[in-house]
């Protein structure tokens, strides 16, 4: 089956509720996490939140700070694979911290931190306090088994 539009992948990417986001680290080993995100003007945002981690001086972010190309990742499974599709989004991105001493970082990750709270019920309770991921995403490449059922309606 044909590959989508970018206008279709990033429709789909948008509305899911998880991505992978993928990372190189200085010695060209890939590194995946689960990502909740959403998107902020023409970037895709994401922040290191309060659940448990093994460290605060996280991989991805010094992965990204030696290399920030990353890819992030989408998919949908189902029994029927007709309905299978996946979303990639390669890009660059850039690390906003918290206590950033520019008040124009510090507005920029105060609107992330608000797009993310309104997308996620749990961020409204707790929101993230560490760091912002902001990525430029320079291809949107997606593949679906079949044409069908768009779930972004």
């Amino acid at each position: 089956m044909p590959d989508m539009d970018e206008d279709e992948a990033r429709r789909r990417f948008m509305a899911a509720r998880v991505a992978r986001l993928a990372t190189v680290d200085t010695e060209g080993r890939p590194h995946l996490v689960p990502v909740v995100f959403a998107r902020h003007g023409a970037e895709v945002v994401t922040a290191v939140d309060w659940k448990p981690k093994r460290s605060p001086r996280l991989k991805r972010l010094r992965n990204i700070a030696a290399h920030p190309a990353v890819c992030l990742l989408v998919d949908a499974y189902d029994e029927d694979w007709d309905r299978l599709w996946w979303v990639r989004a390669d890009g660059r991105a850039r690390i906003l911290p918290p206590d950033a001493p520019e008040p124009r970082v510090r507005e920029e990750y105060a609107a992330v931190l608000a797009v993310l709270r309104e997308k996620y019920a749990p961020y409204r309770q707790r929101p993230p306090g560490g760091p912002v991921i902001a990525i430029t995403v320079h291809r949107w490449h997606g593949w679906r088994a079949a044409p069908g059922a768009d779930p972004t309606g």
